[in-house]
């Protein structure tokens, strides 16, 4: 392994399950700037980290963000270099199943070859839509998750030949709502997925569970931008508690963007959570530069955005133009890639700046400044 290349992810999480520390995992949809604003801050905070995508925001067809698996890989792995931060890993995020049937099984099957062939160092296989609800055992509701979590776990541990990796997988669909409102992940559900994965010779280190969030933003009937507030935290520690008894595993927190910072600082029950996802807050500070620094370029996006996505809009009683964007303008990355990759060098520089403040603030808020020295001295680097 060369130096500031990706480490494996089981080495952060193992470091920090039993450490009140929260390991940031950055979906960055452009690295634009945005990367390498937050590899300057992991270098100057000491903190772990991982860079990752989902399945949606980057596969063999460039997903939404246009970056295929070893895109991605290049361009996060020269920045590392270009920062010289080490402590780090590229991460696989929501390795998505919605149907579990062969064909959908096969073809991510074939994303996860090019995402060891990219040298992705963690996966997190998301199985958690083939939860049965019609059925009232947790043994029948969970049962197709755990055959494809299994199968698609194994198939990893196959083929990275004997390298070591993270693993990450989910119990509960994130944001799924019901009439009651957003579904949330039983100690019970946790506790019965986790056992049955070891029993099969699964063994995660992270467990993403439902437990009120919602991926993006957050906005009221209204269609205004408000914080998200719908994190449950007693649950989140009664499933981290029932959990730590049964195996080795830290709760992932998905869904963290519009959270306030000073309730993730004070309140988050660090003790369980090992792993938090911040994706949209990247999107929505590049957004916020590209708008001041170049106009027309925001103009002719916004414009494109309108043109392909009104209808569906009007179909899901969008009502604000807030709401609008912040729903659909993530769709624009794809189309404008090679614009968004060359844009003003003072954009680029702003867009690095506001992401390494917010770095700063999200590092510390998660406990992990200084922390990068444990991964260090425990695994000799």
């Amino acid at each position: 392994m060369a130096k500031f290349d990706p480490l494996p992810g089981n080495y952060l999480f193992d470091c920090f399950i039993d450490d009140e520390c929260i390991i940031m995992a950055c979906n960055t949809r452009t690295t634009v700037g945005v990367a390498k604003g937050i590899f300057r801050a992991a270098k100057d905070l000491d903190a772990p980290m991982m860079m990752e995508l989902a399945k949606s925001e980057c596969d063999l067809n460039g997903g939404y963000t246009g970056f295929t698996p070893q895109k991605y890989s290049e361009a996060v792995r020269t920045i590392a270099k270009q920062v010289k931060y080490d402590v780090w890993a590229l991460h696989a995020d929501h390795i998505t199943v919605k149907k579990g049937d062969n064909e959908e099984i096969e073809k991510i099957k074939k994303l996860i070859d090019a995402q060891i062939k990219a040298g992705y160092t963690s996966f997190a296989i998301d199985a958690s839509f083939l939860f049965d609800d019609k059925v009232n055992s947790v043994a029948e509701q969970l049962k197709r998750n755990i055959e494809v979590t299994t199968e698609l776990a194994k198939y990893i541990e196959e083929n990275m030949k004997g390298k070591s990796f993270g693993l990450e997988v989910e119990v509960g669909e994130i944001g799924k709502k019901d009439e009651h409102g957003r579904v949330l992940t039983t100690p019970e559900e946790a506790t019965y997925f986790i056992k049955k994965l070891n029993e099969n010779g699964v063994y995660p280190q992270g467990l993403a569970i439902a437990n009120g969030s919602a991926h993006g933003n957050t906005y009221d009937a209204e269609g205004n931008l408000v914080p998200q507030l719908s994190i449950d935290i007693p649950q989140t520690v009664r499933v981290g508690e029932a959990v730590r008894k049964v195996a080795k595993v830290g709760i992932v927190q998905h869904g963290i963007t519009g959270t306030p910072l000073d309730l993730i600082a004070t309140k988050f029950p660090k003790k369980y959570i090992v792993k938090g996802n911040v994706g949209t807050n990247w999107q929505n500070l590049f957004y916020d530069v590209v708008k001041v620094y170049q106009p027309d370029l925001y103009k002719e996006i916004k414009e494109w955005v309108h043109q392909n996505y009104d209808e569906e809009a009007k179909k899901k009683n969008i009502k604000s133009e807030e709401e609008f964007l912040g729903k659909y303008i993530k769709n624009a990355f794809k189309p404008f890639f090679e614009k968004v990759n060359s844009l003003e060098k003072d954009t680029v520089k702003a867009i690095e700046d506001i992401c390494y403040a917010n770095s700063l603030l999200f590092f510390k808020a998660f406990s992990a400044i200084g922390k990068a020295s444990v991964v260090r001295e425990k695994y000799k680097i």
